[in-house]
């Protein structure tokens, strides 16, 4: 718990961290001691010392913006435990002024966040890739679950999806949501969706998140407002997916993939597959529009957004296929009359990870609006080549929108099995 206020004493480290050691420009000051006065004669074995009697002022008494100052000096990875100093830092670092001093400082970095939940005991763990100009890193850490999630096993979240609102990641899983500051990594327990999903699509419009798909018993789109910590209703989509990917671009919500699912009866449902096929929602207007099949008969297996265009990969027989969207600014059916599929460099693949009996796993985020992330794993499908281990995990690939080449990023540490990701700025 933090405290009301803060004790000069206790972060004095933590004002020493921020002051670079240079002993050129080092000023000595001499430090007041205690004087001993020696008593009258009449009592010489009395011995009285002389002390400074106003105490150092605490840190408390700074104003905001020369403590803001400070905190925006420390590196990420020292900054989750600040919060609990006192109450006063907690507020500071989640202001949108500590976010604005570290972006004007050049201290954001357009990154990739993964978070990712053991199979066993349900722990939690977040690795951020920063894209630097010259060097990119992989920082892993533990993620601090809140107590009304710990009750969460690993199958709650091991589909979950990510969406990204200004500095904070939330992660939408089955009957549960996990806040994240992306900075501080201070996380807390949110509104679950209305309807339980698996494997279903999530984007974020206009400072909300929409969810669609991942169940066989509604199309009900939601919508998620993060200041009222609430969910509702706010469409039907036309099709009920399972297996789909999600994107939102130029105030549209796409909803790509998967299989459609038809009946009402749990024992006569039937599967049809749309694996090329794209559901677009304009948020504004309410109105659903149907862009046109990816051409060539690829199944999307991943999608993201970034500015105006969708991007999506597609798996074929053997090899996949890398797809640009633009559906213009209309509304409705003019998202299928002003907009077209364009067909982009593949992403680089190793050999045999794409074939019958291999099933290929991808998740993509937006990293600002220069680069396209795609984080890739195959295994091989049970029942087919069982033999034959997962050729890769975790494999990062980056394409350059501007000069239209994917390049290899460092990969996900081992572990990181079905990691939910998302571009932020850290």
């Amino acid at each position: 718990m933090a405290a009301e206020s803060c004790h000069s004493r206790s972060i004095s480290w933590f004002v020493k961290s921020c002051i670079p050691a240079d002993p050129s420009r080092h000023i000595s000051v001499p430090a007041p001691m205690p004087i001993p006065i020696t008593a009258p004669a009449a009592a010489p074995s009395t011995t009285s010392f002389c002390c400074p009697a106003q105490p150092p002022p605490p840190i408390s008494s700074l104003p905001d913006d020369l403590i803001l100052e400070c905190l925006v000096r420390v590196p990420r990875a020292s900054l989750p435990p600040l919060p609990a100093v006192c109450r006063r830092f907690a507020d500071l670092l989640a202001s949108h002024a500590f976010l604005q001093l570290r972006r004007a400082r050049g201290l954001l970095q357009p990154s990739l966040l993964a978070v990712s939940v053991s199979d066993h005991g349900g722990a939690f763990a977040q690795a951020l890739l920063q894209f630097r100009p010259r060097r990119q890193q992989v920082q892993v850490s533990a993620l601090p679950l809140p107590l009304a999630l710990l009750h969460c096993g690993g199958s709650v979240f091991a589909h979950a999806r990510a969406v990204t609102l200004g500095r904070e990641i939330f992660l939408v899983g089955r009957g549960a949501t996990l806040r994240v500051d992306a900075l501080t990594g201070a996380a807390r327990s949110c509104a679950p969706t209305l309807f339980p999903r698996k494997k279903f699509a999530a984007a974020a419009v206009g400072g909300r998140i929409y969810v669609a798909g991942g169940s066989a018993r509604t199309a009900a789109v939601e919508e998620y407002d993060p200041v009222a910590d609430a969910w509702r209703v706010v469409a039907e989509a036309p099709r009920r997916r399972y297996g789909c990917a999600g994107a939102a671009a130029g105030g549209v919500f796409y909803v790509a993939g998967g299989v459609a699912v038809s009946g009402d009866d749990a024992r006569a449902l039937e599967a049809h597959v749309c694996a090329g096929s794209v559901d677009a929602l304009h948020v504004a207007s309410g109105a659903w529009a149907r862009p046109r099949a990816l051409p060539g008969g690829g199944c999307v297996v991943g999608a993201c957004g970034v500015g105006d265009h969708l991007y999506v990969v597609a798996r074929h027989a053997v090899e996949l296929s890398f797809w640009r969207w633009h559906g213009g600014a209309g509304r409705g059916s003019d998202l299928r009359a002003g907009g077209g599929w364009v067909a982009l460099e593949a992403p680089p693949m190793p050999r045999g990870s794409v074939g019958l009996g291999m099933a290929v796993r991808v998740a993509m985020a937006g990293i600002g609006r220069e680069t396209v992330t795609a984080v890739m794993s195959a295994a091989a499908v049970r029942g087919h080549n069982a033999a034959v281990a997962c050729p890769f995990e975790g494999m990062v690939l980056a394409y350059d929108i501007a000069g239209g080449k994917w390049n290899r990023a460092p990969d996900l540490p081992h572990g990181f099995r079905r990691a939910a990701c998302a571009g932020v700025e850290c």
